[in-house]
């Protein structure tokens, strides 16, 4: 038996709204936005009486999906600081393929996201940075250079 796909990753956030914002302005397309509670939910990720606010983005024409929560209750629980530096333990980034880094890094940046390095050359392949948008939400983006 083998995996077929990884299906989305999962980010919690206090600003629902702001965090899909980033992420359409990224590039990728919100799927549906919606209330989620019930016993169902509660046996899955093992936390009762729960209320949140769920939004689905995905990459328009590919693969690949992020999945927004926003807990009403019980309350989200603090993780990492929101500037938590690339060696913190845990899930840091999300990495993105972009056709133009420089393009989307504009775009980020006029909306408030900060660049956390710098964009950099690896050999000849791939022009890479890390971009912190709303509540330290952390995404990679990757230029491709050539074909490998």
């Amino acid at each position: 038996m083998a995996i077929q796909r990884m299906d989305n990753v999962l980010i919690v956030v206090e600003d629902l709204d702001a965090v899909i914002a980033f992420f359409v302005e990224l590039g990728m397309e919100l799927e549906g936005k919606g209330p989620v509670e019930g016993r169902w939910v509660e046996q899955v990720i093992g936390i009762g009486d729960v209320r949140q606010d769920v939004a689905m983005l995905s990459i328009p024409g590919g693969p690949g999906r992020i999945e927004l929560a926003r807990f009403h209750q019980p309350a989200a629980v603090a993780g990492a600081p929101h500037d938590a530096p690339a060696n913190t333990l845990g899930i840091r980034r999300v990495m993105f393929a972009v056709d133009d880094i420089d393009e989307v890094v504009g775009r980020l940046l006029k909306r408030g996201a900060e660049l956390v390095g710098e964009v950099v050359r690896f050999e000849d392949v791939y022009r890479l940075c890390y971009v912190r948008g709303p509540e330290g939400i952390v995404v990679g983006l990757a230029e491709q250079l050539k074909s490998m």
